[in-house]
């Protein structure tokens, strides 16, 4: 038997889901997020999981975690004291950056490599050494007493980890290493290091900042990962403890704490892959991930069953570049905890501030004083005040009309009329956020169905897609969990990186087969460290390519096996058509770099498979009561005679019309007047939009 747990950290919940692989088996379980200590939050949710399903925890083979650790440290810029040890002249690199402007137009902007640096200039200290392309040759001597010099100031200043970045380290690696063992023997417990083992490319200011940002985040989630591992063992769970990457895979803890930049999406991309799951069990293969939570709103878009990556132009974490592989999340400060208010020039405005898990919205009873989405919810008659949670606690309407009434009184207008507006406001800058992936990218939202998930997820999702014209809204079995399901979906996955700068006409096919080799030699050993067996191993080659003069490259499959050149020749076809749909032109006569070749590695874990058929009631059976609920139609807000159902009474495969609120555990769904669902035989809810009157 296989048996494990997926946990998602967020803002205001942390979610856990209990699957059992061989027979079915689901559970599903949410607790406060503890933000002053993720892993107690963490810990309380599995032994309450544990306890309410007769599951002992050394019966549980897998833990599979995303974690908002990194991510965290980097956007609340409280990292570790860190260093930099670099090239003589090249101090600077990462204050400089390349001169770009975050915003083109605006006289007053935040640079965050120079408002908030990774490393101070006080920590960032130069040695004598130099490589030099094309093959990463030695023009001169690393200067190790110099490392050893800068190594001993680092401690005396209490610096407690560094990144050693050298120029053209990604073609040899040989003067960081050096360094590397040097700064270990003088700062024995410190977090080294290097720029060629984290993101071994070109382009000197990303790579370092990459670099600094391990060196940031490290010492914070290395402690993490080491107190949530003992405290594991402590409860009996002998099983193995996965932590979900950016790219879409998750990755052992040893690879994570030595390889920290792995996790800075981890929080944010479970949900991606749990959305695409839902779409596999609906048949849908374009999709836009909807992730609501207290917090944030995070958005993701799959096409043809296919999730996006960032590229090198769109790579980056709270103002920072980044070389490393990401899912493409787009995340916006949107959630049900986001705090309405009037700034400082008398404009009505939702988030991005949040109430947080604490103290939470007025709602929550917990002294909240301030206006929220949830608040407004509650307001309107959207959210059951005594069946949030599945009854598991209790919502404080009175204090919710008390802060929306306060604000209505402020604005002038009526208290339902505020309410609704907080959600007008919060709706459409989540719609905004979707037309900056899809329509400004040149993707139809029209085309696609969206999956409305997270605790919030379900209950905007319907008026979101009708701002966009979207026509279906998938409603998950467990919306609220979704994102800690998307956990149990995934596989092992590391990526490695060498950089080529060939061009067509002059490519030695020798040496990308043999770099290609190297690459997957080297993540078949990690697997096998993994225990993880050759027959459950697969890779995925990627190349990166550009016309020759382009500043930017576009991801293009590599075939298997040994590379040819007609099979070069399929891969440079395939970059003119990638081009032309994504610029709208092509320069076939144009000659062609592979800057960077990519190998994925891929190593087969268990997974959660499709789950039980709902068992089929019926509308009365599901009925709890009616509640009048108000919505806006023709421009006028209406009360409507609301039903309100129990979704696991709901029939399977018979429509029903909107207005009508379901109530889950984990989430409530809200679907508007003009609006029909369905429960279809995966679970899963399809709400089809018809045209609001």
């Amino acid at each position: 038997m296989m048996k494990t747990i997926g946990v998602d950290v967020g803002g205001t919940f942390t979610d856990l889901v209990y699957c059992d692989m061989t027979s079915g088996d689901i559970a599903i379980h949410k607790v406060s997020t503890t933000p002053d200590d993720p892993s107690r939050g963490v810990m309380t949710g599995i032994t309450e999981l544990c306890a309410a399903n007769n599951v002992e925890p050394s019966s549980i083979d897998y833990v599979f975690h995303g974690t908002t650790t990194a991510t965290n440290s980097v956007l609340e810029n409280k990292g570790a004291k860190a260093g930099l040890i670099t090239n003589e002249g090249f101090r600077d690199i990462i204050h400089i950056g390349r001169h770009q402007r975050v915003e083109h137009y605006s006289i007053i902007q935040e640079l965050p490599w120079q408002h908030r640096p990774l490393v101070r200039r006080q920590h960032r200290k130069t040695v004598g050494g130099r490589l030099v392309p094309p093959t990463g040759a030695e023009l001169e001597p690393l200067d190790r007493e110099g490392v050893r010099r800068a190594a001993q100031e680092l401690k005396a200043e209490g610096v407690e980890s560094v990144a050693i970045c050298f120029l053209f380290s990604y073609l040899n690696p040989a003067h960081e290493l050096e360094a590397k063992a040097i700064v270990e023997e003088v700062m024995p417990g410190a977090f080294v290091t290097t720029s060629s083992f984290i993101s071994p490319q070109f382009r000197e200011f990303e790579r370092f900042t990459t670099a600094a940002l391990a060196a940031f985040i490290g010492p914070k989630v290395d402690r993490y990962i080491d107190n949530l591992d003992k405290a594991l063992r402590a409860i009996g769970v002998q099983g193995d403890l996965r932590i979900m990457a950016s790219n879409g895979g998750v990755a052992t803890t040893k690879m994570v704490v030595e390889k920290p930049t792995l996790t800075l999406l981890s929080g944010l991309a479970a949900g991606v892959l749990g959305g695409k799951w839902i779409g596999d069990l609906t048949s849908h293969d374009r999709l836009i991930t909807f992730d609501i939570g207290g917090t944030s709103a995070d958005i993701g878009i799959i096409v043809d069953g296919v999730f996006s990556e960032t590229d090198a132009r769109s790579t980056s974490i709270a103002g920072f570049p980044l070389l490393t592989p990401m899912i493409d999340i787009h995340t916006i400060g949107a959630g049900g905890g986001s705090i309405a208010h009037i700034d400082r020039g008398g404009a009505f405005r939702v988030g991005p501030q949040s109430a947080g898990a604490v103290p939470g919205p007025a709602a929550y009873g917990r002294g909240g004083t301030e206006p929220t989405v949830t608040d407004a919810n509650l307001v309107l008659g959207r959210l059951a005040a005594q069946d949030f949670l599945g009854g598991g606690m209790t919502l404080d309407e009175a204090a919710s009309r008390k802060v929306v009434g306060e604000l209505s009184e402020r604005l002038g207008m009526s208290i339902n009329e505020t309410a609704e507006g907080i959600l007008t406001i919060i709706n459409s800058n989540m719609a905004n956020a979707i037309r900056s992936r899809t329509v400004q990218k040149g993707i139809d939202p029209r085309s696609f169905a969206l999956v409305a998930f997270g605790g919030a997820g379900p209950l905007h999702g319907v008026e979101v897609a009708r701002m966009l014209d979207i026509p279906e809204v998938i409603v998950p079995p467990f919306p609220g969990i979704t994102s800690a399901m998307g956990l149990l979906t995934t596989d092992l996955k590391y990526d490695l990186t060498r950089t080529q700068f060939q061009v067509s006409g002059a490519v030695d096919l020798e040496r990308i087969n043999s770099d290609i080799s190297a690459m997957e030699a080297e993540l078949s050993a990690q697997f096998v460290a993994d225990k993880i067996t050759s027959a459950d191993v697969s890779f995925q080659r990627i190349g990166d390519l550009r016309y020759v003069g382009q500043g930017y490259e576009l991801k293009i499959a590599f075939p298997g096996g040994a590379i040819t050149q007609a099979g070069l020749n399929e891969t440079f076809e395939a970059f003119h058509r990638a081009h032309a749909a994504e610029y709208g032109h092509a320069f076939k006569a144009s000659p062609i770099e592979i800057v960077n070749l990519r190998v994925s590695g891929i190593g087969r874990m268990p997974k959660i498979d499709k789950l039980r058929a709902p068992a089929s009631g019926s509308l009365e059976e599901a009925l709890v009561r009616t509640v009048p609920s108000v919505f806006r139609v023709g421009g006028e807000l209406k009360t409507f005679d609301t039903p309100v159902y129990r979704r696991t009474a709901l029939p399977v495969g018979q429509a029903f019309e909107g207005p009508a609120i379901i109530l889950q555990k984990d989430s409530t769904t809200v679907m508007p007047p003009a609006t029909s669902a369905v429960v279809e035989a995966s679970g899963s809810i399809i709400i089809t939009l018809g045209e609001a009157k």
